[in-house]
């Protein structure tokens, strides 16, 4: 592996998108080749030996546990979170580099200009603008001065230790942590879940199919009956009346061309989402609540979380952190337990303007107003520098490619409070401190469970959620708006400034329920009829369905819920895909010569596990199902496989869909399972294709990746992993909040980025075969540094 072909993996690991939350691992084989630095050295930042380090902050520890995950102690929060920095350098330094080089816009500067897209992309989003607002509000606050002591233990870790290898091996050195870089992981967090150009692609489609086979094909409310929240009741709000709302549908106009697929190559990636479920004391054998969560994220090597057990006087916390935040994003303390799942709400939006000749102007509101411009230098390592211009508008950045220019307004652009309500889910002391932090998490939109020790339970929206207007009539935000015009445009909010929130839904009327018996989250629907308009890009139902048929099934049985139960849940790997379509293509099947397949479908339990045929044989022949009913057509459109329906759209045509064909639709599902049966080779099951292997490093060698074992589950299965895309449940968490010992999770891989480290991957095994590890709260492992104040040495 020379520099040269490290770097093209690294690209394509990171342009492709598969570095969303992702990272880079040390190597510690090809020291010795490549890097300037001793082997000495790299094994002393990597060896869990006993080390002492000055803080400025005053006396802490570290340990490890038997799975490498740190546990940190201090008197104080400053000294703890020195440490928790020092602790995730130590691990994570090179992840975190590469993220916020990718956040702000300089890759090209180690890896060439084949990141030149990818940094001009991000330079013109200006996200370190938004990161700097954000840093703004954390003036004088502990948060700020806990973010403060996080980076100054990331720069001690990387003055006193040994860089990681990758550093040496693209053969540059990080500059030093900032807190505008915390920042910018939080900022890279919330784009992962939320930066979506669904309005441009929607306008391309309307454009390329027309506006009624859009309408069909891309419906914005899918026909089930298995919201969010299925009920209105006295502890529910989603606001019944629609009002006058109405939904505004593609102008058509635009057709994206060149700037869509330049910037269709940064939004969130597919397969995004979560499922998360709190069940109350009135359903579970002890009386106390559970609290169930596992986020659907990228997978790779080493995984996108950093597990975390932190201890001052005051707090208790353990869970789960995206390398370079200091503060647990999932997790347990004291009072509670907590988790989230993507809501899937629209808080972006985009604008067309009116031009003048020269380009340089644009109206507004009856008046030509100058484009905010910045010329911006994007360094290139052996290449010349690029020199981009960035403009902005009123609403925000604006994005041109090749003629086509669009304003865009996202609630990342803005100063949000989010750090202070993590650092607050921390501290808090039961429902009512949990509901005022969660006040005060403006960014992203999440579905939040939540459990206490009262036996409280609570689901709210967190997230600003922006209300559009023309006319004064309420609008969705699903098309591209008159920037001009001031249609659609966010009231209250101030783009690299600090937002008064004024036009966003009011906290009191985003949906939320208080005290739920129990309640289950798979990032479907919200709510059948929510006062204002949140989103439509919810995933299919398929796993919402399910959880609440165990959910229900089991809350009306006689045998109360427990532990176990929970964790059967999260590994079900039975699919409400596979039920609704397998007796309607055995049916195919046997009409078409092709006995056995049907009778293979009718034996099958719809379980996407690891011994079964019939689940191999399903997922290929959907494949194909798609290709068959789209393919063509789409094809001759120039729309690729990224734009086809969802499947519960292509589940749900009606048999004289045009979409399949002159023969009809039961025609369409033979010949692609004649097809699949090709496809499929004799004896072979699920876990010969459902395997591990997906899950690799970003450098792309093969040693480096983690082992392939067999798994079950699939997309739309609440045990969740999508092979296809290397996305899938990306931490496993289950906490029945009155019985600590009994809380238990999983990572997809190890805590630690080593690859000779014993935690590299030592939890994958367990993760693959369902199964979990202890989440106590107990401090444990002997001590790996000691923080001591300074001067005391």
């Amino acid at each position: 592996m020379d520099l040269d072909t490290t770097r093209r993996a690294l690209v394509a690991a990171i342009v492709g998108g598969g570095a969303v939350g992702g990272s880079l691992s040390p190597v510690r084989g090809y020291l010795d080749r490549f890097a300037p630095y001793s082997g000495s050295a790299w094994r002393d930042a990597t060896d869990r030996t006993d080390r002492r380090v000055e803080s400025p902050y005053g006396a802490a520890e570290v340990r490890y546990d038997d799975y490498g995950t740190a546990h940190a102690e201090a008197d104080g929060e400053r000294a703890l979170y020195f440490a928790v920095g020092y602790a995730q350098a130590a691990d994570r330094l090179f992840q975190m580099d590469l993220q916020r080089r990718v956040m702000r816009g300089q890759l090209s500067e180690v890896v060439g200009e084949r990141a030149l897209d990818s940094d001009e992309f991000h330079v013109k989003m200006d996200f370190a603008g938004g990161a700097a607002a954000n840093l703004e509000l954390l003036d004088d606050t502990p948060t700020g001065a806990a973010v403060e002591a996080f980076s100054d233990g990331v720069n001690a870790c990387r003055k006193r230790e040994a860089l990681p290898l990758e550093f040496g091996l693209l053969d540059y050195e990080p500059d030093p942590w900032t807190p505008a870089d915390t920042m910018l992981m939080e900022q890279q967090i919330s784009w992962g879940l939320t930066g979506s150009f669904w309005t441009l692609r929607r306008e391309r489609i309307a454009r390329k199919l027309g506006a009624d086979a859009a309408d069909q094909l891309y419906p914005s409310r899918m026909d089930h009956d298995s919201p969010i929240i299925r009920s209105e009741s006295e502890s529910a709000t989603t606001g019944t009346s629609a009002g006058s709302r109405r939904t505004v549908t593609p102008s058509s106009d635009f057709d994206g061309g060149a700037l869509l697929d330049w910037v269709g190559e940064f939004e969130r990636p597919p397969g995004v989402g979560s499922n998360s479920w709190v069940v109350s004391g009135n359903q579970t054998a002890s009386g106390n609540p559970i609290v169930a969560n596992d986020p659907h994220l990228s997978l790779m090597a080493p995984p996108v979380w950093y597990e975390m057990n932190l201890r001052t006087d005051d707090v208790s916390v353990r869970g789960v952190t995206f390398p370079g935040v200091p503060f647990v994003v999932i997790g347990e303390n004291h009072a509670g337990a907590w988790g989230f799942t993507n809501a899937g709400a629209d808080v972006i939006d985009f604008y067309r303007y009116d031009t003048d000749d020269a380009g340089d102007r644009y109206r507004y509101e009856g008046e030509w107003r100058e484009f905010d411009t910045e010329e911006h230098t994007i360094r290139v390592s052996d290449g010349d520098d690029r020199t981009v211009t960035v403009r902005k508008t009123v609403h925000g950045p604006a994005l041109e490619r090749e003629g086509q220019r669009v304003g865009v307004s996202w609630t990342g652009l803005t100063a949000t409070r989010t750090s202070r309500a993590i650092h607050l889910y921390s501290k808090s002391r039961g429902m009512d401190d949990f509901l005022a932090a969660t006040r005060k998490m403006d960014l992203p939109t999440q579905n939040v469970v939540y459990a206490d020790r009262d036996g409280n339970t609570l689901y709210y929206v967190t997230g600003k959620i922006p209300i559009r207007t023309v006319g004064g009539e309420e609008v969705s935000g699903t098309r591209v708006f008159d920037g001009s015009a001031g249609e659609g445009e966010w009231r209250g909010f101030e783009p690299f400034g600090v937002s008064s929130w004024e036009g966003f839904v009011p906290f009191e009327e985003k949906p939320h329920v208080i005290n739920p018996d129990y309640l289950g989250t798979a990032n479907q629907r919200i709510a059948d009829d929510p006062q204002h308009y949140i989103g439509e890009r919810y995933s299919t139902p398929y796993r919402g369905q399910r959880l609440y048929e165990m959910l229900d099934e089991r809350a009306t049985s006689d045998n109360p819920m427990d532990p176990q139960f929970m964790r059967r849940v999260q590994r079900d790997a039975k699919s409400a895909r596979a039920e609704q379509l397998r007796e309607e293509l055995a049916a195919a099947a046997e009409g078409r010569g092709l006995a056995d397949a049907a009778d293979l479908f009718r034996d099958w339990d719809a379980r996407m596990t690891r011994d079964s045929r019939a689940a191999l044989v399903f997922v290929k022949w959907f494949e194909q199902f798609r290709r068959e009913t789209f393919g063509e057509e789409f094809e001759a459109a120039g729309l690729d496989e990224s734009y086809y329906p969802n499947d519960w759209v292509l589940a749900t045509l009606p048999d004289d869909s045009r979409w399949f064909g002159d023969a009809g639709r039961e025609a369409a599902m033979a010949r692609a399972l004649r097809t699949a049966l090709d496809e499929v080779e004799d004896g072979a099951t699920y876990g010969d294709y459902n395997t591990t292997g997906a899950i690799t490093h970003p450098f792309g060698q093969p040693f480096l990746n983690y082992p392939a074992y067999p798994t079950d589950g699939s997309a739309y299965t609440l045990n969740n992993y999508r092979k296809e895309s290397a996305v899938g449940s990306s931490w496993r968490m289950v906490c029945p909040v009155a019985e600590r010992e009994q809380s238990v999770c999983v990572l997809p891989g190890g805590n630690s980025g080593e690859y000779f480290s014993d935690h590299y991957d030592d939890q994958l095994r367990l993760w693959a075969d369902g199964k979990y590890k202890s989440m106590s709260r107990d401090l444990a492992g002997d001590t790996a540094i000691t923080f001591e104040p300074e001067g005391d040495r």
